[in-house]
Parts: C-alpha cells; sequence; structure tokens
C-alpha cells in the first residue's frame, strides 16, 4: 500500500475517533468525557519508550540487541502499563456512567471513538516501523 493512502487511510480513521468523543460529550452537554482523548493519546508511550530503550541497548562483548523472542522486564513492565492506561481509557467512562455523571449514550460513544483512537495509534505504528523491500516496485 502506498504511504500517501495510509496516511489517508488512518487519518479518517482518528478523526472518526475524535468525532465520537466530541460528540459524546456535546450531545449530552457534558464535556467530562474529554480525558478520554488523553488517556488513549499516552497509552502507547510506555511500548515506545520501552522499544527505544532496547533498540539502543547492546548486549557485553556482543554489541549485538538481539534478544530472540523473549521480551525484557522493561518490555513486560511497559507492556504493563499500557494495559492498565487502556483498561483506564474503558473504566473511566463506565464509572462516571455508574455515578450518573453521564449518560449511557456518552459512555458508548466515548468507549467507541477512544478504542478507534488507540487502534489508530497502534496501526499508525505498525505501518509505519516496517522496513520496506528494496526491490519492491510495484508496492500500490
Amino acid at each position: 500500500m502506498n504511504p500517501l493512502n495510509k496516511i489517508i487511510f488512518l487519518s479518517a480513521f482518528l478523526a472518526t475517533g475524535f468525532l465520537l468523543i466530541l460528540l459524546s460529550g456535546a450531545l449530552f452537554n457534558n464535556w467530562t468525557t474529554l480525558w478520554i482523548i488523553f488517556i488513549y493519546l499516552i497509552a502507547p508511550l510506555p511500548n515506545l519508550i520501552a522499544s527505544s530503550i532496547e533498540n539502543s541497548r547492546d548486549d557485553f562483548l556482543t554489541f549485538s540487541n538481539d534478544h530472540g523472542n523473549n521480551p525484557t522486564s522493561i518490555q513486560e513492565f511497559c507492556r504493563f502499563i499500557t494495559g492498565v492506561i487502556v483498561i483506564s481509557g474503558i473504566g473511566l467512562p463506565t464509572v462516571l456512567f455508574r455515578c450518573k455523571i453521564i449518560e449511557f449514550g456518552s459512555m458508548l460513544m466515548s468507549i467507541i471513538g477512544g478504542l478507534i483512537v488507540y487502534v489508530d495509534i497502534i496501526i499508525f505504528i505498525w505501518f509505519f516501523s516496517e522496513e520496506e523491500e528494496e526491490n519492491d516496485d510495484f508496492n500500490f
């Protein structure tokens, strides 16, 4: 897939997620659901930090950073923190609904919109972290 097509697709997907979150606040006249945007935007940060740390680290006397398929303790901890952040993005609207601060429609729209934003960020990282093949002239 052409990188321009990837960017266009992902931006439309991201705009849909932000629209749902904004509508969850605007339609029900309660803007507390906008915290979901912040939560899902910081969710991939621990994994990005862990991957940059692991890629810059070399093993002693071998000068290679090939750890095989075994994740290190830093990667596992950052995956745990990412999981906590994503679950709190689902849990915050649920708690707000149970406390009668927001309505059911607002809760549903903010959860779906937040998950769309998070999935879009993950797909963006996945698309652009792959190395392109050198002899692939017919890559559409």
